[in-house]
């Protein structure tokens, strides 16, 4: 049996720590755009419970639709202008060929011609003639194959669907789809909607707050205890929990998860600068983070922000205060409501790619011309 302190005021327990200094807190999600237009619909208000997924607010499109048309046809532009360069780099191949074979003709004209010359069966014009034009297609052929090596720096390791400026246009049409859209604002978790501020005829831009959703099914209590109380406060010891709004009619049971790692004062937006030799020696608080169990919150809801009164169990003392039982694992840490945004934008580039190839896609014939090549 516990002993029983008197300090003159009221009676207490050894292994129990009461705190007034508590409240009810939880995930607060807020609702925020991420594109830029005006509000033409606000489909949800304040204290409505909605899923995961259901559409918040609207934006209105045109523009964003406008600018998604718009890259559409620069994307389709851009594979068509790439497709040009085979057709266009097959052509050199056959010019630089057709002149080499000129140039061949021309070259073996000119080692006969020399060889008739002291026997005066050809004439020394008809030599400078041959010799002429064989410099002349010589230079041609420089010309061609510089034109044949510049398309081939353009279009060469690539192919008609992965060239390096459709896929800069494929960014840039998913760029374009992503913003259309976030035109339309989904939930991101389940829960109700509080501090809805959008209102229709709003324009709005990336970043701005639009309304905050609370899921009441996972909240637990922070009671802030004096540091000359924190000394048997474990994680994993009991607690009770009595909610101003219940009154005496019923108590939640909760259990410390962790302590945390600093106090009030520390985390404040000024917090006090010791060095400054104005420190006054106080006692602090430390919140001490208490979970409630989710069958107890359907059965008996409550909401962030309650005053409590806080009884901690310090009996159990086995674990280290410096453990935690806290668990990202509820619903409101993770959200998928974006995860096919990409999946769709991307099927969609490569169906606009496939639609604006007029030939089949084939790859770069790095052989062509490769006699012709070698002067």
């Amino acid at each position: 049996m516990s002993a029983l302190i008197y300090t003159g005021y009221w009676l207490y327990r050894r292994d129990l720590i009461v705190s007034h200094n508590a409240f009810v807190t939880g995930n607060l999600i807020p609702v925020e755009a991420d594109a830029t237009g005006i509000v033409t619909h606000v489909l949800v208000e304040e204290s409505q419970f909605v899923k995961k997924g259901d559409l918040l607010v609207r934006l209105d499109e045109h523009r964003a639709q406008t600018a998604l048309k718009q890259t559409e046809g620069e994307l389709g532009q851009s594979v068509r202008d790439i497709g040009a360069l085979f057709p266009t780099h097959r052509q050199m191949c056959q010019k630089l060929m057709g002149r080499a074979s000129k140039l061949a003709r021309v070259r073996h004209d000119v080692v006969r011609f020399r060889q008739g010359v002291p026997s005066g069966s050809v004439s020394q014009q008809v030599l400078q003639n041959a010799e002429d034009q064989m410099a002349a297609l010589d230079a041609e052929m420089l010309e061609a194959r510089s034109e044949l090596e510049a398309i081939q720096a353009r279009i060469g390791g690539t192919s008609r669907e992965d060239h390096p400026d459709i896929e800069a246009a494929k960014h840039r049409f998913i760029t374009a789809y992503i913003e259309y859209t976030r035109q339309q604002i989904y939930a991101p978790v389940s829960g109700y909607v509080a501090k809805r501020r959008v209102q229709i005829g709003d324009r709005v831009q990336p970043g701005d707050s639009l309304m905050t959703l609370v899921p009441l099914n996972h909240l637990w209590v922070e009671a802030n205890l004096r540091e000359t109380e924190l000394r048997r406060v474990r994680p994993g010891q009991l607690a009770e929990v009595a909610v101003d709004l219940y009154g005496g009619n019923y108590t939640f049971q909760g259990t410390v998860e962790g302590l945390v790692p600093g106090t009030g004062s520390v985390f404040a937006l000024l917090p006090p600068d010791n060095a400054t030799g104005n420190f006054i020696h106080i006692v602090e608080r430390v919140p001490v983070r208490i979970a409630l169990r989710e069958d107890e919150l359907l059965k008996h809801p409550i909401r962030p922000g309650l005053s409590t009164v806080t009884t901690i169990h310090v009996d159990n003392t086995e674990k280290s205060p410096g453990e935690s039982l806290t668990q990202a694992v509820s619903q409101e840490y993770e959200t998928d409501i974006f995860a096919d945004e990409l999946a769709k934008a991307e099927a969609r580039a490569k169906a606009i790619v496939a639609g604006n190839l007029v030939t089949p896609d084939a790859a770069l014939d790095l052989d062509c011309g490769r006699v012709a090549l070698i002067k």
